[in-house]
């Protein structure tokens, strides 16, 4: 297995990490670091473990082997599909902050700069589950920003969107990443990837075979298994 050139100020480490759903083993003997600062995009097929590997690191799922260490303050994660309750797109921002104990006027102003972030300001009013897909993705976004996560994840933050809005949200992935938050997120989308990602991660059947700069995965070389899945996922937008 290859390994990233520089080793900075870790915030999440799992070391020898092994994931077990049953009898099925999601991640085997995964080793990992998470620095400060860094863009890191894990790749690979359905089922090779990248939404379980975000799980490990949030520390949400069970260890079966190996360890897991944090420094990270906070961790905010933003799923696939986001979960929006019956509430305001206000309110449901304002969720992550009242499990912070935050005071409700800090809370509600603070909810509202994170809608100003990504534009939807104008819809805190509304029910944030008659919202589009998009908006959905971009208030999911602003409830993780909320919060001023040392480390953000994201689990195919723009697999079901329309051009624009996959456009929209990368945005604000690189605003939040400019920013200082630590980005980890799996990606299908190698275009993105290259677009979004300092450090790419590959992963088969629960391993890791591959953790390279950027530009090292798309230019070689890399383990066989990763250059047949670059390969077949050509091309790429």
């Amino acid at each position: 297995m290859t390994q990233p050139l520089v080793q900075l100020a870790a915030l999440v480490e799992l070391r020898s990490a092994t994931v077990r759903f049953g009898a099925k083993v999601a991640l085997r003997d995964v080793s990992l670091t998470v620095a400060r600062g860094e863009r890191i995009a894990l790749v690979g097929a359905n089922g090779s473990g990248k939404s379980t590997l975000l799980r490990a690191v949030h520390g949400l799922v069970p260890l079966a082997g190996g360890e897991r260490a944090a420094t990270a303050a906070r961790v905010a994660m933003v799923f696939q599909r986001p979960f929006m309750l019956r509430l305001s797109l206000r309110a449901n921002v304002e969720l992550g902050l009242m499990l912070q104990r935050m005071p409700r006027a800090q809370r509600h102003e603070r909810a509202m700069r994170a809608l100003e972030r990504v534009g939807l300001a104008a819809e805190a009013g509304r029910v944030g589950r008659v919202l589009s897909a998009g908006q959905q993705q971009r208030a999911a976004l602003a409830r993780a920003w909320a919060v001023q996560p040392d480390l953000m994840l994201l689990d195919e933050p723009t697999a079901s969107l329309d051009p624009t809005a996959k456009r929209e949200v990368e945005s604000l992935i690189e605003e939040f990443a400019a920013q200082g938050i630590t980005v980890v997120m799996s990606s299908h989308n190698l275009g993105q990837v290259k677009r979004l990602a300092t450090r790419v991660i590959y992963l088969e059947h629960g391993r890791l075979l591959a953790d390279v700069p950027t530009a090292r995965f798309f230019d070689g070389p890399l383990p066989e298994e990763a250059m047949l899945f670059l390969k077949a996922e050509l091309p790429w937008g």
